[in-house]
């Protein structure tokens, strides 16, 4: 019985590795970047978020980065300037980046927006994005800060960017839509 469930793990942790990878290539098949491009953006987020996550002053937990063709977009919020200007400098001070774009808001305890608020609002857009078959809502990010949404990626067509951009304002309790996305033309 110990052998089997043994395998039992192997075997699903096998399996959920299996699926990810599946995403990673279904992303990559539908993205506007090259293959090559959309791999380095990703190294470069993922180490601006790790840089971020080993300095005291960002609190990784406020700050997320999005990188597209090297540019790259910090988002969240902030308790001080200091903690702006260390993100934005983190940012920059990675290789390939050229080119830091913020949306940053100052953290606020908002009882009529809190963290419910914008869970329910992600929830909404990411069902209506997931639903249009007119876009390929893998290739759109977004962020719902204090009922605030911010759209990023890289769209095919100037319809699709509209359409995202259209989707955002359909969801009940939205204060504010900024948009990021780009076409590729």
């Amino acid at each position: 019985m110990r052998a089997f469930s043994r395998f039992a793990f192997v075997f699903s942790l096998l399996a959920g590795l299996l699926l990810l990878n599946g995403c990673a290539v279904y992303d990559v098949a539908v993205e506007e970047r090259n293959p090559g491009q959309w791999a380095e953006d990703k190294k470069t987020s993922a180490i601006i978020e790790e840089r971020f996550l080993e300095d005291e002053l960002v609190e990784y937990l406020h700050f997320d980065a999005y990188t597209y063709l090297g540019h790259v977009y910090v988002v969240g919020e902030y308790t001080s300037r200091e903690q702006v200007d260390r993100a934005v400098e983190i940012a920059r001070g990675v290789k390939g980046v050229r080119e830091v774009t913020t949306y940053l808001l100052p953290k606020r305890d908002d009882p009529t927006c809190g963290t419910a608020g914008n869970m329910n609002i992600s929830a909404k857009l990411k069902k209506a994005l997931v639903n249009d078959s007119t876009i390929w809502s893998t290739n759109i990010d977004y962020e719902v800060l204090q009922c605030r949404v911010v759209l990023l990626g890289i769209v095919g067509t100037d319809e699709a960017k509209a359409a995202a951009e259209a989707h955002a304002a359909s969801v009940p309790g939205v204060r504010g839509i900024k948009s990021f996305i780009t076409v590729n033309r």
